[in-house]
């Protein structure tokens, strides 16, 4: 895994554990709820991944937008796929949201990069 990705992964492993360890309801029952909303409904997965990439953006996470580059990944998205959705969040958030877009499309590179390390 590249150390970018790794770094990131690591960390909300870490500190997920540690939030959720603090057993305070409220938290968990947010955490409960995110996971649901992603789960295959009316729209599948890959399409709420990139619902959720481009309001990250939009709302400037850039952990978020990690999170969300990696399960689209995961869920088979392309890199145009991506920097469409990516072009939305620009659009629709301004310039602003350039700084994140270049993040964004730095990760994307280090997921691929992750997966050619692999074959």
């Amino acid at each position: 895994m590249s150390n970018q990705v790794q770094e990131f992964n690591d960390y909300r492993s870490k500190m997920n554990e540690k939030l959720l360890a603090d057993d305070n309801l409220v938290i968990k029952r947010i955490f409960n709820l995110d996971t649901n909303a992603y789960s295959a409904g009316a729209l599948d997965v890959k399409t709420k991944e990139l619902l959720g990439l481009v309001a990250s953006a939009v709302l400037r996470c850039d952990d978020c937008v990690k999170y969300h580059l990696e399960t689209s990944y995961k869920e088979g998205v392309t890199k145009q796929e991506m920097m469409e959705a990516m072009s939305i969040a620009t659009l629709v958030g301004g310039t602003i949201v350039i700084p994140h877009l270049r993040r964004a499309y730095e990760f994307w590179e280090a997921l691929e990069n992750e997966e050619n390390l692999k074959i």
